[in-house]
């Protein structure tokens, strides 16, 4: 199985920043693509941030210019910067990774179990 590690929630004044980290162990062959996902209270899940293996990213457009992600590679870890955080922002977290257990098998999604960031003053 694979599991995911989150880290970096908190409580942050509107204008602070936090780092979220998610590492990844287990039975993984490789990860072809690395993301966050936020939940906010009554809202859907939606995709933050995403990075895929030729670094390519995308990110959602609340969140341009002041999120930034970014893997290595060699860790099977994850992170996001947050910055200028603002009250909007305040919701669970999930790191997402799609990864094959072995170099036969199709990709599939795996979650972490989430991370509460709250921006309030």
């Amino acid at each position: 199985q694979v599991q995911l590690v989150e880290s970096g929630g908190g409580l942050v004044q509107p204008g602070g920043s936090l780092r979220l980290s998610c590492t990844a162990s287990g039975m993984i062959y490789t990860i072809n693509s690395m993301a966050w996902h936020r939940q906010g209270p009554g809202n859907v899940r939606e995709l933050v941030a995403e990075i895929v293996n030729s670094g390519s990213t995308n990110y959602a457009d609340s969140v341009k210019g002041r999120f930034t992600i970014a893997r290595d590679n060699a860790k099977n870890t994850v992170y996001l910067q947050m910055n200028d955080l603002q009250p909007e922002d305040t919701a669970v977290y999930y790191c997402n990774i799609r990864s094959q257990r072995t170099r036969w098998e199709i990709s599939r999604d795996y979650w972490g179990q989430g991370t509460q960031v709250t921006v309030s003053s």
